[in-house]
C-alpha cells in the first residue's frame, strides 16, 4: 500500500520540479503503476447547466458578468434536458457525468433543483459530479443525500498568487468549502489552472497545498489555462508544454491513489503532449465537445489518440447497497471491439 503524505514542504515540492526531465518522468510512472492501470483513462463528461452571468472576479474565466467575453448568460438547464445530455454522455462512453453552474454559491432552491438532476442522472448508471461554487455545510449534505458522489471546487492557485487572480472571495473560501463537501461524505474532486502568470515556486504551491488536505482529493484535476478575449489574462505568456507536463508528473507524485485529471486547454494540445501528459501520470480527461463554455477534442479524436497509445476508458460498476462504487478496467478485448460503448474512443474551468 502507497503511504499517503501530507506535510510536504515547498522545497520538497520544488526538487521533484528541478529533476531531469527523464528521472522525473521515471519516477512519476513508476508511482502511477505501482497504483493504477497504466493504460486505462477514466472518462468523464462536464455540462454548464447554468452558464454565464457569475458575480465573481476570477481573470480566467469568460462566465464573469465583469468581463465582456460575449457569452450570454443562461438560465439553469430543465431536467429533462440534462438527462438527455447524461444520456447523450453514456452513450458517447462517459462514465461519469458532471455538471457546472455559474454561481458564487447557489441557494437552497438551486441545490433542490440541482439534487433532483443528480438523482435522475444517476439512475441512469452514471456517477455523478456538480460543481456550483461554495456550499454551506446543509447544502453539502443535500447533495449527499440525493446521491451526488463527487463535488468539485478547485483552489485554482498557490494561497499567495490567489489574490492576484480572484479578489471577490479568500483562498480560505474555498478550503472551508471543501470541509464542507468531506463532512458531508462526499468526494472531492480539487485542483487548480497553470498558465496564469505564476512562477514555478507558485505552481509547486498549489501542489504542496492540495497534497497536505486532510484527504488528497480523489480527482485533481490540473488545468491549462485557456485565453479567453475580453478576460483580464488574455495575452498572458503561454506557459511551456514540459513545465504543463512536470506539474503532472509531481502531482501523480504528491498524489498517488489520486485520478489527476488532464482538464481544460485540452483543445490547444497537440497528440504528442497529451500522450506525454499520460505518461506523466494524467489517468482522467473530460470527454466531449465542451468544457462549460470553451472547446473540447471532438470524441472521434479522442477515440482515435486512445486507439493509437493503446489506452481503455475505465468503466463503473453499480453495487446495489452503495454509490457507483470503485471504478474497474473494461476488458480490453471488448473496448477494441467497441463493447465499452465507444469510451475507447476520452475547461473553461470549473469553479
Amino acid at each position: 500500500m502507497t503511504a499517503l503524505r501530507h506535510d510536504w514542504t515547498r522545497e520538497e515540492v520544488l526538487a521533484l520540479f528541478d529533476l531531469p526531465f527523464a528521472d522525473l518522468m521515471h519516477r512519476a510512472q513508476q508511482a502511477h503503476r505501482a497504483n493504477f492501470d497504466a493504460n486505462a483513462v477514466q472518462v468523464s463528461t462536464l455540462l454548464s447547466i447554468k452558464t454565464g452571468g457569475c458575480p465573481e472576479d476570477c481573470a480566467y474565466c469568460p462566465q464573469s458578468a465583469r468581463y465582456a467575453t460575449g457569452l450570454k448568460a443562461e438560465k439553469l438547464m430543465s431536467l429533462d434536458v440534462v438527462v438527455e445530455r447524461a444520456r447523450q454522455a453514456k452513450a458517447a462512453g462517459a462514465s461519469r457525468f458532471c455538471m457546472g453552474a455559474a454561481w458564487r454559491s447557489p441557494k437552497d432552491k438551486d441545490v433542490a433543483k440541482v439534487a433532483e438532476m443528480v438523482g435522475a442522472v444517476k439512475a441512469l448508471g452514471l456517477e455523478t459530479c456538480a460543481t456550483l461554487g461554495m456550499l454551506q455545510p446543509e447544502q453539502a449534505q443535500a447533495l449527499k443525500t440525493a446521491g451526488l458522489d463527487y463535488y468539485n471546487h478547485n483552489l485554482d492557485t498557490a494561497p499567495e498568487f490567489y489574490g492576484d487572480v480572484i479578489k471577490t472571495r479568500e483562498y480560505q473560501d474555498r478550503l472551508d468549502t471543501l470541509e464542507h463537501v468531506r463532512q458531508a461524505g462526499l468526494k472531492t474532486c480539487c485542483g487548480g489552472i497553470v498558465g496564469m502568470g505564476e512562477t514555478r515556486d507558485q505552481r509547486a504551491g498549489l501542489l504542496q497545498t492540495l497534497a497536505n488536505l486532510p484527504e488528497h482529493p480523489t480527482s485533481v484535476p490540473i488545468n491549462r489555462l485557456v485565453q479567453v478575449a475580453g478576460t483580464p489574462l488574455a495575452g498572458t505568456a503561454l506557459l511551456d508544454p514540459f513545465e504543463f507536463v512536470r506539474t503532472i508528473a509531481v502531482a501523480r507524485l504528491l498524489m498517488p491513489l489520486s485520478m489527476v485529471r488532464l482538464s481544460a486547454g485540452r483543445a490547444e494540445m497537440n497528440d504528442e503532449l497529451q500522450a506525454l501528459c499520460f505518461l506523466a501520470g494524467a489517468n482522467s480527461i473530460f470527454y466531449g465537445e465542451k468544457l462549460l463554455t470553451t472547446g473540447n477534442p471532438d470524441v472521434e479524436h479522442d477515440q482515435a489518440l486512445f486507439r493509437r497509445l493503446g489506452i481503455h476508458a475505465m468503466q463503473i460498476v453499480e453495487q446495489s447497497s452503495t454509490v457507483h462504487a470503485d471504478i474497474v478496467e473494461t476488458d480490453a478485448a471488448a473496448c477494441a471491439g467497441g463493447g465499452c460503448g465507444g469510451a475507447c474512443s476520452d475547461a473553461e474551468l470549473a469553479a
